[in-house]
């Protein structure tokens, strides 16, 4: 099925819901004309020379994006590190992984009134850390754990014929242990970037002064169907936007991995 049919689907499925909105007259369900244009408004009809960003996308779009993805890739360098060296472990493992096992188990936004607490910064940069230190909690599971599986899953004859070269063990985990374990940690990374969205809106809508999930409280509260709606659509595109692009990426740097396993 080539790209153009799956995507046939879209426009369908658009058409159907701006004749069932319309019909139904409601200005919490509107239409997607409706939700289109109010995007436009609010943060595409700026000037050329902010690249037709408005005031509003510039102070709200951009710092969701960078507390997304500055906490993702702080979870991701914590959580390969940590993986890798717990992974080349087994004894380390077994001792923290009741640890790791409790920690996963808390739902990260309970953590924001503790990182208040904890993060003794001034305005707005203990806003700013106790928001960072929720999206890396919540997003360094996956990685972690894909990180360990993946170092562990290593095939032993790799290890042993790096030793009969004399590689060293900084030369054995950079030929041999991290290209093998690069897919395992790759699914890691892709699973947490969605989880990484996700808590950035969750946090700028419990305790944000800017943000999208910001503008989606505040257009809630003033009764803003059309805005609400605006918001949770940018939100699923800037979703799709960066699986896509990770996943061009992870089909470059993992390329040698597809030709290995389609030819055996």
């Amino acid at each position: 099925m080539t790209l153009l049919t799956r995507l046939l689907v879209i426009p369908f499925v658009l058409a159907i819901w701006e004749v069932l909105a319309l019909a139904a007259g409601d200005t919490d369900f509107p239409p997607p004309t409706t939700i289109v244009v109010r995007m436009y408004e609010l943060w595409f009809s700026g000037p050329a020379g902010q690249v037709f960003l408005t005031d509003d996308a510039i102070d709200n779009i951009l710092p969701s994006l960078g507390r997304m993805f500055g906490g993702w890739i702080l979870a991701a360098v914590i959580g390969i590190v940590a993986g890798v060296l717990l992974g080349r472990s087994r004894t380390a493992t077994d001792y923290v992984d009741p640890l790791i096992e409790f920690g996963r188990s808390i739902p990260p936004p309970l953590l924001l009134p503790v990182f208040l607490v904890v993060i003794q910064l001034p305005a707005p940069w203990g806003g700013l850390a106790t928001q960072l230190a929720t999206i890396v909690f919540g997003v360094i599971w996956p990685v972690l754990l894909n990180s360990i599986e993946g170092v562990r899953a290593v095939d032993r004859t790799y290890i042993e014929t790096a030793t009969v070269f004399n590689l060293s063990r900084a030369q054995r985990l950079r030929v041999v242990v991290l290209p093998a374990a690069l897919p395992k940690i790759f699914a890691g990374l892709r699973l947490s970037l969605s989880l990484a969205l996700i808590l950035m809106v969750i946090t700028e809508l419990i305790g944000g002064s800017d943000g999208i999930g910001y503008q989606l409280l505040q257009a809630q509260r003033s009764f803003d169907g059309a805005g609400v709606w605006a918001a949770i659509t940018l939100l699923g595109v800037l979703g799709y936007v960066a699986n896509s692009l990770f996943v061009l990426a992870e089909r470059r740097v993992l390329v040698w991995h597809r030709h290995a396993t389609r030819n055996p």
